[in-house]
């Protein structure tokens, strides 16, 4: 009898043999009986990339194949160099290409690295058919990026109802961005630097737009997360990815905003800020919202304590590492103090208990 695998415990789930509590308590187990989680409770979040050097060395092969394809064809980010009409041509043949080596390394293998790195391409190449549809259109910049942009999210959006890759759904986040803030361009509305996208205090709506697509996609991501607590399908996986793209959008905004203001009040705020969405991040069991604020009590320390800035900065790595130590024992405990509140019991489980001993 061969191992059973994460991937068949999925399938089963998928398939409705077992729940995904029943699933999450036979990982636990198998863990726990093997020795590797003998002092944890099974309560980490699951992070993926590779599952071996082979992926890796499949990917390189992958993006040199692809990096050939679109210097013999003339396709690049920003540019088509074989006219409108062969680039349409040649980005629909490199999707199709994708989608059938998808098949294979995705839904025959199971690999993770080829598959993330076949839906970056895919994106890529989805990307280009927008440019060479707005370059037959002969349109402006601002109108090229939208089209551009919104053909790479619908595109990706039929790549991930084909084929479930998690990493898809960050992808097809980023394609909304950038059709969002395309559509605010078409209204002459332009940002004047890079840091507008997430400065609440400069011209323009662009960095309200963020804040909104953040929290857009926060409410997404948490759909994913409740709809699978126990973490065992790909919708936890679309969770996180999701929620990479959403928290910086979100915490990046306020906290670049409070920062820039300069003052006193905004330094207090802003740590007051950080704290919650450390809280925030404890409570739904996703680090990215911590690890997006770090790096701006870094710089606070470094602005306001100057002279004692390092010291301040070897507390706050102390603290982090103790954090990642700990976070289960914190996470229960803060989950046992909060009182009830909706959704709370369809966020992922804060206590396992450890599998009963069989009696001799």
């Amino acid at each position: 009898m061969t191992d059973v695998t994460r991937d068949d415990l999925r399938a089963a789930v998928s398939s409705g043999v077992m729940t995904e509590a029943q699933a999450a308590s036979l990982i636990v187990l198998s863990e726990e009986r093997s020795g590797a989680r003998a002092r944890r409770s099974g309560l980490d979040e699951p992070f993926e990339l590779f599952k071996g050097f082979n992926e890796i060395f499949i990917v390189v092969g992958l993006v040199i194949l692809f990096a050939g394809w679109m210097g013999t064809t003339g396709l690049s980010l920003l540019s088509i160099d074989s006219g409108y009409i062969l680039g349409l041509v040649f980005s629909a043949l490199a999707m199709g290409v994708i989608a059938l080596l998808a098949r294979y390394f995705t839904v025959a293998r199971r690999m993770v690295a080829p598959s993330i790195a076949l839906a970056v391409m895919f994106g890529i190449s989805a990307g280009q058919a927008g440019l060479s549809l707005a370059a037959a259109l002969d349109t402006e910049l601002q109108s090229t990026i939208t089209l551009a942009s919104g053909t790479a999210a619908v595109m990706l959006s039929v790549y991930y109802a084909l084929f479930r890759v998690p990493f898809t759904v960050a992808l097809i986040a980023l394609g909304v961005f950038g059709t969002c803030f395309g559509l605010l361009t078409l209204g002459g509305s332009v940002p004047s630097a890079p840091e507008d996208l997430f400065l609440l205090s400069a011209d323009g709506p662009f960095a309200l737009l963020t804040v909104v697509l953040g929290l857009v996609g926060l409410v997404i991501a948490l759909r994913f997360d409740m709809s699978d607590p126990h973490r065992v399908t790909r919708r936890a996986a679309s969770g996180f990815w999701l929620h990479v793209v959403a928290a910086p959008a979100i915490v990046n905004t306020v906290a670049l905003t409070l920062f820039d203001n300069g003052s006193l009040m905004a330094r207090l705020v802003l740590v007051g800020f950080v704290a919650m969405m450390a809280l925030f991040a404890v409570v739904i069991d996703r680090r990215s919202f911590l690890v997006s604020g770090v790096g701006y009590v870094v710089a606070l320390s470094i602005t306001v304590v100057e002279d004692n800035a390092f010291f301040v900065i070897l507390l706050l790595g102390a603290g982090l590492v103790l954090l990642g130590a700990q976070w289960e024992v914190l996470r229960a405990a803060l989950m046992r103090t909060l009182p009830a509140f909706p959704g709370k019991t369809r966020l992922p489980p804060w206590s396992i208990q450890p599998p009963q001993e069989q009696r001799s």
